[in-house]
Parts: structure tokens; sequence; C-alpha cells
């Protein structure tokens, strides 16, 4: 769980009150991020825009590690382990035709 100090966290009403004056503590990197509370509970989390995208970017980037990791390993499939899709088609009492 991430860590907030009491300067970073902001009532939603607050927010809406000073929008400007937040989103510039972001921007000048005053503050790394601002959470957002409702209602006593926090709703959301405001970072500058080079983190969301390097945080986008990242895990893009291990998503697409997952997929190569995942086509690697149905590389090595032996042949003989793959299932023919007329016979899945059949057991699901399906048809090509239909």
């Amino acid at each position: 769980m991430i860590a907030y100090t009491r300067e970073e966290i902001i009532s939603a009403t607050d927010l809406a009150r000073n929008v400007s004056s937040t989103l510039s503590s972001i921007v000048q990197h005053s503050k790394e991020k601002i959470a957002i509370m409702k209602n006593n509970k926090l709703e959301a989390v405001i970072i500058d825009i080079e983190e969301y995208e390097r945080l986008k970017e990242a895990y893009e980037f291990m998503e697409h590690m997952e997929i190569a990791k995942i086509v690697e390993e149905r590389r090595k499939t032996q042949k003989d382990a793959y299932i023919n899709g007329d016979e899945v088609l059949q057991n699901l009492g399906l048809s090509l035709d239909d």
C-alpha cells in the first residue's frame, strides 16, 4: 500500500475549490502525488503527465513481456499436444456450418 503524507491528501470539495493551485503543485513538482478523498475514502490520485506516461509504458512493456512468454511457451508445445479444432467444436456441440 502506498503511503500519503498529510499534505498529499485533499478532499474532493477542497479540490473543486482549488483546482488550479492543486494542479500547479503537481506540475511544478512541489508535490509528487495528490490523493483525493470523498466521504473519508481515497477515491483517486493525481500525478503529473510524465509520471503517468512512464507508468503506462512500464505496464504495457510488462504486458508485452507476458504475451511473449506465452507465445514462447506455446512454440515449445509438441504438435501431438494440440487439440484438433473439429474435435473442440464437436465436444461443444457446434459446427462451422451453423
